[in-house]
């Protein structure tokens, strides 16, 4: 008999505030699947309303991220990116499914075989809304993977917060945030976040997605080279050195939350900011234990929180 579920919870962060770090650690917990990068990878499908069958699902997890294979193909993967080179795709990374870039390869040293084991089971699920099909989904690989709970958390979530906040009223939300200076000097060397800032600021040219181009759009010319068929590592590295694209990306993705938690009120919601946390990791991590239900938080917090360091402290000298 499959083991019960008995927690689902959803992190939301704009990224590059603390997130990553914070999943590594959850993964630490050993009944809890970290799922990482697992929403952002199917965004923005995610958000559809849409009901679909178990194979029509799968067809979308098991195919390339558009974003993805862009920054393949210019040379800058996302730094998170933990597929094996010596992996299946291992050649052939531009077509690398969406869900073994990050999620299967955090969670098993075989993602591939991981992949194989959901490509048997996920065309089975029946008809039913996206985000049913999500928490089956989440639900179905902590099972695979031994654990009886499922904590996600990705980056730049903030961006789809109304659907996450909507989608699923049953989940516990933990908002996390950082001040916006340093999170956007990060965005700022970050290639993915360089290429959602691209994204949305051409939406909001334009009127139009780069990555959804029909034939008959209006591309003005000075955005024509930041099409996903011309960009180049140097035009987005170039993007990268205007600090204030990424200080109003801070400010959209927070408005984003603010207004789909306003709007729609999780019935269980804790807030953390990444300030708070390195200043008293155990405090903070025995406080999100307790949130998400651990078994022991106190034990969980005390044996990961020396992995929390305050980068704008300096390092102690050695010898």
């Amino acid at each position: 008999m499959d083991t019960p579920i008995t927690g689902r919870s959803i992190i939301i962060s704009s990224g590059r505030c603390g997130s990553t770090l914070l999943s590594d650690l959850i993964a630490e917990e050993r009944d809890t699947l970290s799922a990482q990068e697992f929403f952002m990878s199917v965004a923005p499908w995610a958000r559809s309303a849409e009901v679909i069958s178990g194979a029509e699902y799968w067809a979308v997890l098991s195919s390339p991220k558009a974003e993805l294979s862009t920054l393949f193909r210019i040379g800058l993967p996302p730094k998170e990116l933990h597929y094996p080179t010596t992996g299946r795709w291992g050649d052939r990374m531009v077509d690398l499914p969406r869900i073994l870039a990050i999620t299967l390869s955090k969670v098993a040293d075989d993602p591939d075989a991981l992949f194989d084991q959901l490509a048997e089971r996920v065309p089975g699920f029946p008809e039913q809304s996206v985000a049913r099909h999500h928490q089956s989904f989440l639900d179905l690989l902590a099972r695979l993977t031994g654990r009886k709970r499922w904590v996600e958390r990705s980056g730049g979530s903030s961006h789809v917060a109304p659907y996450l906040i909507k989608g699923f009223p049953e989940a516990k939300i933990v908002y996390l945030t950082r001040a916006w200076e340093p999170t956007a000097k990060s965005m700022s060397r970050h290639s993915s976040f360089q290429l959602i800032q691209l994204r949305i600021e051409f939406l909001g040219r334009c009127g139009i997605d780069p990555f959804r181009v029909q034939p008959g759009d209006e591309v003005p010319a000075e955005m024509v080279p930041y099409l996903p068929e011309n960009l180049t590592a140097e035009a987005l590295r170039e993007r990268g050195q205007d600090l204030r694209r990424y200080l109003g990306l801070c400010a959209f993705m927070a408005a984003q939350t603010e207004q789909a938690l306003a709007d729609h009120p999780p019935a269980h919601l804790l807030t953390m900011t990444y300030e708070e946390l390195v200043a008293d990791p155990v405090g903070e991590l025995v406080r999100l234990g307790d949130f998400l239900d651990f078994d022991d938080p106190r034990a969980w917090a005390e044996s990961v929180a020396d992995q929390v360091v305050d980068p704008s402290r300096p390092r102690q000298p050695v010898g």
